[in-house]
């Protein structure tokens, strides 16, 4: 299991690289729920998520032998965007494997890096298959998205500003994909103050972290298309996501996709900033459920904001 200091650790490697994102007060939803509803800003971050911060402390963590071999990963979205950053300023060479059916605009993204981009598998689950042969035979370094302490540590480093905005917290929400954000999130939160809940958000197209717990073990769930790309996805056997989701975080809430679609423009129509999908859906448990936050104090990490333009004004237009 991960140390707290290690949390702390990761904040003082990384905080020459990132930014130290905004945590303000909602006036929308606070109205609403009738309690204090804090807003921390993700999307603000640099590459437009938190995803930076687990990749900076990852690669800030490499011996000088897997320096110089390198490193390689699979990811078409948030974490490919965080790696080719950080291997770009750190002078890593980084080889990113995507679906072939990767949207053009989030591979001109990656391409801003200077990254080897390799279109290889009909999904992310034989692009990362793809990626693990390679890392074998060049002898890269495989960087997992979120089953990495290092990767969780620096996800982690977001609570300790929280805290420093707001001394008492009654809960935290954190949208969940394969747990790496909320697994960081509910150590340094424990650590920091056993009695604030740390809720977990997940889309009814796939609750793969919320079955996984009920049933016990990690398993494969059907899983259907979602707005929030983002968190789509299983859990990877073995995770140590699952287990620190399981002994750390006190309940997880499944939401509808309407509600998610709603939050986004929720997001957009009272705070005026833009958010993706997976960001907004912290908010959810509050629009449908506001009664339980009465008078308590809420932060909702908002976990970024990379968002198509034309899905975005589509959504905002209907909600």
């Amino acid at each position: 299991m991960i140390d707290p200091k290690e949390i702390q650790l990761a904040r003082e490697r990384i905080s020459p690289y990132i930014r130290k994102t905004p945590t303000f007060r909602s006036y929308y939803l606070s109205t609403l729920c009738g309690g204090d509803v804090y807003l921390k800003v993700e999307s603000l971050q640099i590459t437009g998520s938190f995803k930076i911060r687990g990749a900076f402390n990852k690669l800030l963590s490499l011996s000088k032998e897997e320096v110089k071999n390198g490193i390689i990963t699979a990811s078409s979205g948030n974490h490919a965007q965080a790696i080719g950053l950080s291997a770009e300023k750190l002078n890593i060479s980084a080889k990113i494997i995507v679906p072939t059916n990767t949207p053009k605009n989030k591979l001109d993204k990656i391409r801003k890096y200077n990254v080897e981009l390799v279109l290889l598998g009909d999904n992310y689950d034989e692009s990362e298959v793809k990626a693990l042969e390679i890392a074998k035979k060049e002898k890269r370094t495989w960087i997992s998205p979120y089953n990495d302490e290092l990767i969780i540590a620096g996800q982690g480093t977001i609570v300790p500003e929280i805290f420093e905005a707001l001394e008492k917290i009654d809960s935290i929400l954190v949208p969940i994909g394969g747990g790496g954000l909320i697994s960081g999130i509910a150590i340094a939160t424990k650590n920091a103050d056993p009695n604030t809940q740390v809720i977990g958000v997940q889309t009814e197209a796939c609750p793969s972290m919320y079955e996984s717990i009920k049933a016990g073990k990690i398993i494969d769930i059907e899983m259907f298309d979602s707005i929030a790309d983002g968190v789509w996805g299983g859990i990877e056997k073995g995770s140590i996501t699952f287990d620190i989701t399981r002994d750390f975080v006190d309940e997880i809430v499944v939401v509808k996709e309407e509600t998610i679609k709603r939050a986004l423009s929720v997001i957009w129509k009272n705070e005026e900033f833009v958010t993706e999908a997976s960001g907004a859906m912290a908010i959810t448990p509050i629009l449908d459920n506001p009664e339980r936050f009465k008078d308590k104090i809420v932060v909702c990490v908002i976990s970024g904001g990379n968002i198509d333009k034309e899905l975005f004004d589509e959504i905002i237009t209907h909600y």
